[in-house]
Formats: structure tokens, sequence, C-alpha cells
């Protein structure tokens, strides 16, 4: 987890973290895609995009999720990882897991 204020700041430590990770799936509320597009601004490598609003879940102004859409999230975020069809970044090690599938 990143703090993208900090990203879309261009703050170098916060995006260099970013870049570092082998591959980020980027979770938005909705079809504008503001942390995708903050993201591939500064050049960081996504191996997925989840859309809350996509899933069903209202955006709204309170934070309120069930156990279930909480589920829904965790499960599309997997998918989007274990759905990528691109080579782990160089810098991976070798071995290492990013996500069991």
């Amino acid at each position: 987890m990143f703090c993208l204020a900090g990203i879309g700041g261009q703050l170098s430590g916060f995006v260099q973290s970013a870049k570092d990770v082998p591959g980020m799936v980027v979770i938005d509320g909705c079809d504008l895609g503001c942390a995708k597009k903050t993201l591939e601004l500064v050049g960081v490598h996504l191996r997925g995009h989840v859309i809350l609003t996509d899933l069903g879940i209202e955006k709204n102004k309170v934070l309120n999720l069930k156990r279930d859409q909480i589920d829904q999230v965790k499960s599309a975020v997997r998918q989007a990882v274990c759905h990528e069809t691109e080579a782990i970044p160089a810098g991976t090690q070798p071995g290492q897991t990013v996500v069991e599938c």
C-alpha cells in the first residue's frame, strides 16, 4: 500500500518505492481511474486495475463495506494479479511469490 498523494506530488522517495514493486494492482473507486492515472504518470508498472463501481460497490462519502464486499474486492485483486500475462519486471528475486493463485 502506498501514499497516493505523495506519488501524485512526485515526491521522489514515494515514487521510487512504488516503482520498486514487482507489480502493483491499483484500486479505484470509479471508472475515472484517478489512482491509475496518477501511477501511470510517474511510470509505475501496474499489474492490474480494480474499479469498485464495476463490482457493484457504490461510491459514497462513507467507507462502510460489508464483509462480502470486502471479500469481493480481495478476490478481484487476486484475479488481477493471477491473470497477469506480462513478465514480472526486473529486480524480482528468484522464487519470490507476489501472490499465491
